[in-house]
């Protein structure tokens, strides 16, 4: 299957690349324009990304643009609740390979805190997140499973993080399959992002999105709420 062979809704783009690097770097310069733009138009720029491992090469290439860093506000859409230290962090991640050299500059707005439980961590990323100034730019991942940022299939709290008038900005949310606990945003937080980028890659990838389009319940592929017109996709086998 090749993306070019997904009926995609009207509004939707689709962007093929022979490679990981060659996506990244794309998605990198993409983005830099962006928020570029956004400092030009206000003077502040946001940026929401997601974590795990597959955005490093992007968050690499992204650190080495030039853009005016220190009005650059940074987040993550989801995170998992562990301390910036542990090796699945998606703060550390962040701190690794994006905030480095200029961009060290950027504010970078940290989902985790190191509550009594997760709820209390979720209520005090919901304040912090009051904070976040409008989202330029968005870059969502997705699973094999149909989830995106931690808004996972079955998790006990989906069906109020999917809402889309929804007011709270930060839901707690287990993942079936992986050991942590998550912390996301909502889907109505998530949605209120100016440009929306989905970046995936691998055949694997291609059949869950082509289910996804297939359909229409959220709650059974959280990512089908994101599917809609102005949304880029960014793909690579």
């Amino acid at each position: 299957m090749a993306i070019s062979d997904l009926k995609l809704p009207q509004g939707v783009s689709a962007h093929a690349f022979k490679s990981p690097v060659l996506l990244a770097e794309s998605l990198a310069l993409n983005v830099a324009k962006k928020l570029s733009d956004a400092i030009e138009a206000r003077g502040t720029a946001t940026l929401v990304v997601s974590g795990g491992r597959s955005p490093v090469a992007f968050f690499q290439h992204l650190a080495k643009q030039t853009l005016d860093w220190s009005n650059v506000v940074i987040s993550l859409a989801d995170e998992r609740w562990v301390p910036v230290e542990h090796a699945d962090s998606n703060a550390g991640l962040i701190k690794r390979y994006l905030l480095q050299g200029p961009a060290a500059k950027a504010q970078f707005l940290n989902l985790y805190s190191a509550s009594a439980n997760l709820e209390q961590a979720a209520e005090q990323a919901d304040r912090l997140l009051s904070e976040l100034p409008v989202i330029d730019v968005l870059i969502l991942g997705m699973g094999d499973d149909g989830h995106t940022a931690s808004l996972f299939p079955n998790s006990p709290n989906l069906d109020e993080a999917l809402k889309v008038d929804g007011t709270r900005r930060c839901w707690p949310m287990l993942a079936p399959t992986v050991p942590h606990q998550r912390l996301t945003m909502s889907r109505a937080l998530l949605a209120s992002a100016k440009h929306k980028i989905l970046s995936i890659s691998g055949s694997s990838k291609l059949t869950t999105l082509s289910f996804a389009l297939a359909g229409d319940d959220v709650t059974e592929m959280p990512v089908r709420a994101f599917l809609q017109p102005t949304l880029e996709i960014y793909w690579c086998p």
